[in-house]
């Protein structure tokens, strides 16, 4: 397959080259049209923007894709406009980034499967894994050899001794369903891909991310197997139940949020080329606050993996009292391990009182971010944004709280994870938002906004 990609990324490189030259003459007749039209009007490639973006706020994807289309026609005919990731026009646009944002989602509903796969004790039910997959047990015989196979396991031994078939029916169809999913994905990205390089919509640039992003996902199923093969080993103390590695769960959980980011900025990227902004003070706010918005947003990531240390160890168990932890603020024992690295990551005291104390800060520092930036002469729509954060992130908190203190029921568990991912996607729209415009579209940017939307 990354042959046949290569191929056809070099053959729209090609096309690409022979339009150029071909064509030098009207696309310089194109660019003065456009700087004149420009100096005549309050910067119609930056109202696009705008309208897309608030498109994007109330869920109007119609409106959206139609709007940043034309946001792309035009930066396409400026002299120093954009490269754009897409071709063929505003419609090969909208449909390629419906389909990015469709993935995306998918990615997004895989997250929030695995959690409840793994809330329901399923992820350990099959006890092999196949690259190329398998038909479930459809006959009683199928289903008595699957049984025997989970039988054997550490978990059955030491978690759910004396399980009868139909309770191992359902966590076995958890995680069929969760396997499932993800290769149903792989298919769901991998045809359109094909279909949009044979259209020659997609650029060498975006060819090259995509490929890369399919890679991490196909890697991801094997990321998963190992990481419940080490479940299914025997644990080295008879009072220890078996459960996945926290670092294996942790680099499982990264890799989809890290393939789940990519989809998500790239299809932005293909539907808003441009940032909104209407006048060079808007800029210059949004600059200053992206210095704010980088670091925070690092905070949030972090805080995210650490969540998924706290779900490997089991420690969303223990410790269901807020905001102490027990009897006391700090438990004695977060130190006992040797050596002190093993603490941060393995010791079940050490690493919720991590994650308290980063979700405080997360929410400390979005805080700080809407409070530092509220008098700042900034888009509308960043500052839209930035509320919408703040309003999220003390929803993920109580949902953290309320998780804990309901000692990790199956709907607050996956909710808080869904959360977590939600925070995430309005971080990366908010930094989205804060880019620097093109030079075409700074120059014809007036110093003050003309505040009329209508």
């Amino acid at each position: 397959m990354f042959r046949a990609v290569g191929s056809a990324l070099k053959r729209n490189k090609e096309a690409f080259n022979i339009i150029a030259r071909g064509s030098h003459r009207a696309f310089t007749s194109k660019i003065t049209a456009a700087t004149v039209t420009s100096s005549a009007s309050s910067s119609p490639l930056a109202g696009n923007s705008l309208y897309g973006l608030r498109s994007l706020l109330k869920g109007q994807n119609a409106s959206l894709f139609r709007n940043m289309s034309t946001v792309a026609s035009i930066s396409s005919e400026s002299k120093e406009g954009l490269k754009l990731l897409v071709t063929g026009g505003p419609q090969a646009r909208k449909w390629v980034g419906i389909w990015l944002f469709g993935s995306a989602a998918w990615v997004f509903s895989m997250v929030v499967l695995g959690g409840v796969t793994r809330l329901t004790r399923s992820g350990l039910s099959m006890t092999d894994w196949k690259f190329t997959g398998e038909f479930p047990p459809l006959s009683d015989e199928a289903w008595a050899k699957e049984f025997e196979k989970y039988k054997q396991s550490p978990e059955y031994k030491r978690v759910n001794k004396g399980m009868n078939l139909e309770d191992f029916k359902f966590i076995y169809w958890m995680e069929y369903a969760h396997r499932m999913w993800g290769r149903g994905l792989g298919i769901m990205f991998a045809l359109p891909f094909s279909f949009f390089l044979r259209k020659g919509y997609i650029t060498l640039r975006l060819g090259v991310q995509l490929s890369g992003l399919f890679a991490l996902g196909a890697g991801q199923g094997f990321i998963g197997w190992w990481m419940v093969k080490s479940g299914l080993e025997e644990p080295l103390s008879e009072y220890s139940q078996p459960r996945v590695s926290p670092y294996r769960l942790a680099a499982h959980l990264t890799s989809a949020f890290a393939i789940y980011c990519g989809l998500f900025w790239t299809a932005l990227s293909v539907v808003m080329p441009e940032p909104p902004a209407e006048s060079l003070a808007w800029v210059r706010g949004a600059a200053k606050v992206k210095k704010l918005a980088l670091p925070v947003s690092l905070i949030v990531g972090i805080t995210a993996i650490s969540g998924a240390f706290v779900a490997g160890n089991d420690a969303g168990r223990a410790f269901n009292t807020f905001p102490k932890m027990g009897d006391t603020w700090i438990p004695d024992n977060i130190f006992e391990m040797k050596p002190l690295m093993r603490n941060f990551f393995e010791n079940t005291a050490t690493v919720q009182l991590d994650h308290r104390l980063l979700a405080t800060t997360t929410l400390f520092a979005i805080g700080t971010m809407w409070w530092f930036t509220r008098k700042l002469d900034i888009h509308p729509a960043v500052k839209a944004l930035i509320g919408s954060t703040v309003g999220m992130t003390a929803v993920q908190v109580t949902l953290g709280v309320s998780t804990l203190l309901s000692y990790v029921p199956v709907s607050l568990g996956s909710a808080h994870q869904a959360g977590a991912l939600t925070l995430l996607t309005l971080m990366l729209l908010l930094n989205h938002t804060l880019r620097r415009p093109s030079p075409s579209l700074l120059k014809s940017l007036p110093q003050v906004a003309k505040l009329n939307f209508s």
